[in-house]
């Protein structure tokens, strides 16, 4: 493995570097680098920057109107934008959902679906887990009952992430219940505007708003919307699942927020406190490590070996470092960590903060990371599949 890189990539960092110090709006950089409440207009807006660059679909290949870049070049990439303070891109469309299209897609859908999410126009959103269906994925219950040229949906979805700005959906829903559950689960996209579908919030403990329920009754779904055939579903969906969670592992934000740990750090007067100091650097060692295994993964895909076996590895390990350093800005904090003042997580904030002003989201950023090791498949299943799949 050459953990080097080329001239070549270097220029390529440079001028990546460059165009987004030149583009991302100043005030999405500053709510990112501070953890502030990002809307959808930030996050759109910056995926319609990105899709105007034609970096939106950055992983794409050129047959598909992507930039065809190798796999260090898409790392280099995502870490120049995550630590110029750019948002996360929303992956349900351009990094899930249209590999899938892409791999499986009828032409008539690649040249129906594929623009929009490139342009950022066309927000999707991602439709696997349900109630008593999440790690266990192959028990869920959403019916789709094929009646002449449409698909007839019944059923719910769970812990729909942005669900609410979404325009589309993407469905893995049972259309037999013949055989193994695998054998009868099929891919489907829906459109979010169709009659029967609803998207009731779900609150979080931060008083956030970033994942929901989503019903179908008797939602009517075009057949020409199903992804390849009938009851292969499954198949796609691990197609899918093995970009998301690489993409869960995000060591380029592990990276950035590190440094924000630091700050903290600094700010509060713990920094030269030697435990303290033991614990960034157990940190640091984590996400070069992170970092590491992320770079094997490209050295593999470089010289044409498949690399996502160790997928669940890198989302375990990521997951973690996540849950890690927003714990470690709350110790920086102390009991200034401990209030919560909603309010103080907006940019432009005029009233009193409870100790200094970056300390407001750490409490809220805390709590919502307890998330990541359940999500994407918990990390107790996903090791699991390491121990099956890399380990035998």
């Amino acid at each position: 493995m050459d953990l080097a890189f080329t001239p070549e990539e270097q220029q390529f960092r440079e001028e990546v570097r460059a165009w987004v110090r030149a583009n991302l709006p100043e005030d999405i950089a500053h709510k990112v680098h501070n953890a502030l409440h990002l809307t959808r207009d930030d996050m759109q807006r910056w995926a319609r920057i990105l899709g105007k660059k034609g970096w939106l679909g950055y992983g794409w290949p050129k047959q598909f109107g992507g930039p065809g870049w190798t796999a260090v070049q898409k790392h280099l990439f995502e870490e120049e934008t995550a630590l110029a303070g750019a948002p996360r891109i929303v992956p349900f469309g351009p990094v899930m959902v249209a590999p899938v299209i892409m791999a499986f897609g009828s032409p008539e859908q690649q040249k129906r679906f594929l623009p929009g999410i490139a342009s950022g126009e066309v927000w999707w959103s991602q439709g696997y887990s349900e109630p008593g269906s999440g790690s266990d994925l192959a028990s869920l219950k959403t019916r789709a009952e094929r009646k002449g040229d449409k698909y007839i949906v019944n059923g719910q979805k769970t812990w729909t992430t942005l669900a609410q700005y979404g325009d589309w959906i993407f469905c893995l829903v049972r259309t037999s219940t013949e055989g193994k559950p695998q054998t009868g689960i099929s891919f489907l996209l829906v459109d979010m505007k169709s009659p029967g579908v609803t998207v009731r919030p779900i609150i979080m403990l931060d008083g956030g708003h970033e994942v929901n329920e989503v019903f179908f009754d008797n939602v009517e779904v075009p057949a020409e919307n199903l992804i390849g055939e009938e009851n292969k579903g499954w198949t796609y969906a691990k197609h899918l699942l093995s970009h998301e969670r690489t993409n869960i592992a995000d060591v380029n934000r592990a990276k950035r927020e590190l440094e924000r740990v630091k700050r903290i750090a600094r700010n509060e007067g713990v920094y030269n406190d030697t435990r303290f100091r033991d614990e960034i650097a157990k940190l640091e060692v984590d996400v070069v490590a992170l970092e590491m295994l992320v770079l094997r993964v490209l050295s593999a895909e470089k010289s044409g070996k498949n690399p996502l076996d160790i997928a669940g590895l890198l989302k375990i390990k990521g997951s973690e470092i996540q849950q890690r350093y927003t714990e470690l800005m709350m110790l920086a904090a102390g009991p200034y960590a401990a209030p919560f003042v909603k309010e103080a997580m907006e940019a432009g904030y005029q009233g009193e903060y409870v100790g200094a002003a970056y300390i407001a989201p750490l409490a809220a950023s805390y709590f919502n990371m307890r998330k990541t090791t359940i999500y994407g498949g918990s990390n107790e299943v996903q090791r699991n599949i390491v121990a099956q799949t890399v380990l035998g």
